[in-house]
């Protein structure tokens, strides 16, 4: 299974959503598709089913256009939509059977999704009582019902509260082992934790594509962590104007901090503090996080 984006844009009334945009998804992968809100990922993915037509371009799944290949992919919307008076077992059973699906077949599968996706207690509760999480792994299992070779997800845990966000991705880390999945967000941490490569965009086109450790060796920097029990706005203004100090990023009650001189100028930037009493809890070398290269990458393109 190989899906092959080639040079596919989309505009919306005179707006462009995507400018053209090239991709290749190899089989058995886990790739991160990453962004702001509004960078155009829901629309490449749309695309990407087969949902809607690229202006130009063409999207290939193994050499075949995607318009003929739609039974061999499995979609998550960032918003499923259900019959809510139906059971999660009859919900299954009428998607499966819209697919083409034998009812032979779906009696034998939907039991075994339901328990995967961790909804074999409910499978005949209406949906209607099921919560955020409940319905997102419903849709996760309706996605899987055709056993597609490529699965796609449009954030699939961004409106999920903490709970059902860790059952989800649990689900989703089983998952990237069977078969190819394309997920897209805009929250670091569940790209770092599922994915291997990420694919970051912004304002419909692509800034980077690259393996996490690649992210990392190329654009990380050095940087001083200081986290305080509290600091206070002058002495946050009084760091950002130092003359040694490159840039200051504030997160709670701790500084990422780029010095111009990491070896020179750390001691300065500690004698600094201990100057103004402010009361340190931690002073260490680190490096960027991707959060912080991500925010960089977007914030500058």
């Amino acid at each position: 299974m190989r899906l092959d984006v080639k040079n596919v844009s989309k505009t919306y009334k005179g707006h462009v959503a995507l400018q053209p945009f090239s991709l290749v998804v190899d089989a058995g992968t886990c790739t991160g598709l990453i962004g702001p809100n509004g960078a155009g990922k829901s629309t490449l993915m749309r695309l990407m089913t087969g949902m809607e037509e690229p202006d130009m371009g063409e999207i290939l799944l193994n050499d075949k256009p995607i318009s003929s290949m739609k039974k061999e992919i499995g979609y998550l919307p960032q918003y499923p939509a259900f019959y809510e008076w139906m059971t999660a077992s009859e919900h299954l059973a009428f998607m499966g059977r819209l697919s083409g699906m034998a009812p032979s077949v779906l009696e034998h599968d939907i039991g075994a999704l339901l328990n995967k996706v961790g909804l074999a207690k409910r499978s005949n509760d209406r949906i209607a009582t099921f919560s955020g999480g409940m319905k997102q792994r419903l849709g996760i299992a309706q996605a899987l019902l055709h056993k597609p070779s490529l699965v796609i997800m449009d954030e699939p845990v961004s409106a999920l509260d903490p709970i059902g966000r860790r059952e989800v991705l649990s689900i989703l880390e089983e998952i990237k082992t069977q078969t190819t999945l394309l997920i897209s967000t805009h929250i670091l941490s569940d790209a770092e934790e599922l994915c291997q490569r990420f694919v970051i965009m912004t304002e419909g086109e692509m800034v980077e594509d690259a393996m996490i450790q690649d992210l990392l060796d190329r654009y990380s920097r050095q940087i001083i962590r200081l986290d305080a029990a509290s600091m206070e706005r002058g002495w946050l203004n009084h760091v950002a104007g130092l003359p040694f100090v490159e840039s200051v990023n504030v997160t709670g009650r701790s500084l990422s901090i780029l010095l111009k001189d990491l070896v020179q100028d750390k001691g300065k930037l500690l004698q600094e503090a201990l100057d103004h009493s402010v009361d340190i809890h931690k002073f260490e070398v680190g490096r960027d996080s991707l959060e912080e290269i991500f925010i960089r990458m977007v914030t500058k393109s």
